[in-house]
């Protein structure tokens, strides 16, 4: 008696997933099963995501720096930038398609694009928001414009910065969901490629969450290292 019952069991289970599959539901064994499938694509996303920021941020950066200097040069670029914020993700991707091709390239080009309003408004709210006391004793003690800037107003300037740089990522890790739309593959693929069965819409898009709380925590983690004055503040 105790075989058949066993036997029994087993159609069962079997017989459960399958109802579930057919159904579209939420079905832990096929994702235990089915985890791989999503490794290439989680890289993909990551790479997408890493590579767009830092070139971003790289661009922002130097522009900011620019900015700061040249005052008058901070109104053309938040409008230009912020022209480039408000296009909508697919309708950019599709533009740039017969200029750079299917691929990362397209993708990346419209990423940064994305990046580069909220990383350049917060760095240039930092510098502004250095005290002008602070900047005026840099004087008195010797520094340079050049030195005053690397050595006091950038340091002061950093939680505003890293606050941007968390905003630009999280943002850009949603938008590299759309990223397949130009060839270049990542989790957004894997959603829309079955995007009624529950357990890979589930899993897929639970990654990308993932993703984004990892590179925040790991921002905030490197601006408290980079940080010790705003430690010492807050213990």
């Amino acid at each position: 008696m105790l075989e058949p019952l066993a036997q029994v069991q087993i159609q069962d289970r079997s017989g459960g997933e399958a109802s579930c599959i057919a159904d579209n539901g939420f079905c832990p064994s096929w994702i235990v099963d089915n985890y791989d499938r999503y490794v290439d694509p989680f890289v993909q996303h990551v790479f997408l995501t890493l590579a767009s920021v830092a070139v971003g941020f790289a661009i922002a950066f130097a522009l900011a720096l620019l900015a700061h200097r040249h005052r008058w040069l901070i109104a053309p670029i938040v409008q230009v930038t912020g022209i480039m914020y408000t296009l909508p993700s697919i309708a950019v991707f599709f533009l740039l398609l017969p200029l750079t091709g299917r691929g990362n390239l397209t993708a990346i080009v419209a990423l940064v694009a994305y990046s580069l309003l909220i990383i350049f408004r917060n760095i240039t709210a930092g510098l502004d928001n250095v005290p002008g006391e602070t900047k005026d004793a840099g004087r008195g003690m010797g520094l340079t414009e050049r030195q005053l800037l690397w050595r006091v107003e950038l340091p002061l300037a950093l939680p505003e910065i890293m606050a941007g740089l968390r905003i630009a990522t999280t943002t850009t890790v949603g938008l590299a969901t759309l990223a397949f739309f130009a060839g270049a593959g990542g989790l957004g693929e894997q959603i829309f490629a079955d995007i009624t069965f529950k357990s890979n819409v589930v899993v897929a898009g639970g990654l990308a969450v993932v993703l984004a709380a990892m590179l925040d925590g790991s921002i905030l983690l490197a601006q408290w290292a980079v940080t010790p004055w705003m430690r010492a503040r807050t213990g």
